[in-house]
């Protein structure tokens, strides 16, 4: 991983803001998981002007999130979620989840992820190997040495 110059080297909540934390890199890997592959297609989706575009792109491929192959056509290249992109889907997830209770008005219209069934997908929720959900009440953070 390239140098990054962290925010707070020890935490990796910064790590991962730093990486993925500005207003358009994690539509971008929304919209890969959603299927979105060209530069074309996520500049329709997001509306995001080409040239922050571009930059997303390649700082996404640069960090390993995205990797850039040839698409099958063969004339162009396309992204697509590295291991490490995929592993975002519970993020993205989550923040989906808070957005449907808190960012919208009561009754009011949004999109819905639904499984391979058609199913709306369940509430995430945390648990310790003991069941107890852990919420910020419920947990803590140990700082490194």
């Amino acid at each position: 991983m390239p140098d990054q110059g962290w925010t707070d080297p020890e935490c990796p909540v910064a790590r991962t803001l730093d990486l993925v934390g500005d207003r358009w890199s994690l539509l971008v890997v929304r919209d890969a998981m959603d299927g979105a592959r060209s530069f074309t297609e996520f500049q329709r989706r997001t509306g995001i002007a080409r040239n922050i575009l571009s930059n997303r792109l390649q700082k996404l491929v640069a960090n390993g999130l995205l990797a850039q192959r040839t698409a099958a056509s063969g004339r162009r290249q396309e992204y697509v979620l590295t291991d490490a992109g995929r592993d975002l889907f519970p993020v993205v997830l989550t923040l989906r989840q808070w957005g449907e209770r808190h960012a919208f008005a009561s009754g009011e219209a949004h999109s819905t992820l639904v499984d391979q069934h058609g199913a709306p997908v369940p509430e995430v929720a945390l648990t310790g190997a003991d069941g107890t959900v852990l919420d910020a009440d419920t947990t803590q953070v140990r700082k490194a040495r």
